[in-house]
């Protein structure tokens, strides 16, 4: 007999009841340091106070009206983000799946009212994880996404990884935009050199194309910049945005140049939920809190201890590790042995991680996560390594 919760997901056998900062809190008492943080989701930690005051202010006052008429709260929330960042406007969602829908309309509506209707091709690339929607599978293009779900959606071009000849000869007149992660994270962690993505900036303006960043998961702090794309130096025209910019309130947005946004008018998309009061009163919250002076140079100060730690690490357990990817706080232990079996090591002893492609264990810890939690949280990974060789041994 099927569950009454749809079976996709391999859950863990951890109930969580309560969440303190960086800690989790199973049912049966016991405390896990939590370094996956909802997969980049609690940008600052469980239980935050400043965005449970600003949830519990807001829910006092109005939940929901529809985007039928003006929210102050998404106003609020869209000055912003369009002070602090390139963008001139944005669209609220409830997901980064919701935002990638909206990009890729977004990128070929515009290139149709431009005259050009041909233009609808996006490139796209090996190891990319965009959502679980019909585009967004289509945009990944891997078997594991788009197997058993019949037709899928055209428009797509699939590139490896890294391979610059093999973009400079796919970008044609019908090419309406390129869409990247700077940092792929279910993909394994894999960050786009700065100079990559300033070339694919170059390539852009050359042909005029639309470039689409997806920092669902990089974004927000998470790198150490407000967003990943700024360590380059360049600026997208569409950038895709969820997880981290609700700290734990499902919310996401699309960001985008006026130009990119300039098709997009009444009636070509909308939203019953996207950038109601709750959620923006929220990630408003969160914006300040990240932008705020200082707040950044902490995040790449705890960066440095973490990466230095992780280093010490593998160096010392090498029949477990072979190194450390990433940047800020999205990085990735690369594992020689089986990353599942790492992660479920860390379960045994109390930290949480989150396993990816590649056979990568992610690390994805509040942005403020403390100086003794990041030495809590090697002591339990190191703990977690000496038992999972401890088992190999034993075979």
């Amino acid at each position: 007999m099927i569950p009454s919760v749809l079976p996709t997901y391999n859950r863990a056998p951890l109930e969580f009841v309560k969440g303190e900062g960086s800690w989790l809190v199973e049912r049966d008492g016991r405390r896990f340091l939590d370094l996956g943080s909802g997969i980049a989701v609690n940008a600052l930690g469980h239980a935050h106070p400043d965005l449970v005051a600003a949830l519990h202010e807001q829910a006092q006052k109005l939940w929901h009206v529809s985007n039928l008429y003006t929210i102050p709260q998404q106003q609020r929330l869209a000055d912003l983000l369009v002070q602090h960042t390139f963008a001139d406007t944005v669209f609220f969602t409830n997901s980064g799946t919701e935002s990638c829908e909206l990009a890729v309309k977004m990128a070929r509506k515009y290139w149709y009212d431009q005259g050009d209707s041909n233009r609808v091709e996006i490139i796209t690339f090996e190891g990319s994880f965009h959502g679980r929607s019909t585009a967004a599978i289509a945009a990944a293009g891997s078997e594991k996404m788009v197997k058993g779900f019949g037709p899928v959606l055209g428009g797509f071009t699939h590139l490896p990884w890294g391979d610059h000849d093999a973009l400079r000869g796919a970008v044609t007149d019908r090419t309406a935009a390129i869409l990247i992660e700077p940092v792929q994270g279910e993909g394994g962690i894999r960050s786009l050199p700065d100079q990559c993505l300033k070339g694919l900036r170059r390539i852009c303006d050359e042909t005029g194309a639309l470039l689409i960043l997806d920092e669902v998961q990089c974004g927000m702090g998470r790198t150490g910049r407000l967003f990943a794309h700024e360590w380059a130096g360049i600026a997208p025209d569409i950038m895709m945005v969820a997880k981290g910019i609700g700290g734990g309130f499902p919310l996401g947005a699309v960001l985008a140049s006026e130009r990119a946004a300039s098709g997009m008018t009444a009636g070509t998309h909308g939203s019953t939920y996207g950038g109601n009061p709750l959620g923006c009163a929220v990630g408003s919250k969160v914006v300040e809190v990240v932008s705020a002076p200082g707040f950044l140079g902490q995040v790449n100060a705890r960066a440095g201890a973490l990466r230095q730690k992780l280093e010490a690490l593998v160096a010392s357990r090498p029949e477990v590790f072979e190194e450390v990817r990433g940047r800020g706080l999205i990085l990735g232990l690369v594992c020689k042995a089986s990353n599942t079996d790492v992660v479920k090591a860390g379960y045994d002893n109390l930290v949480i991680t989150v396993p990816a492609a590649d056979n990568v264990v992610r690390l994805l810890p509040p942005l403020n996560i403390t100086e003794d939690e990041i030495s809590e949280a090697l002591a339990r990974l190191d703990a977690a390594a000496a038992q999972v060789e401890t088992a190999a041994s034993s075979c």
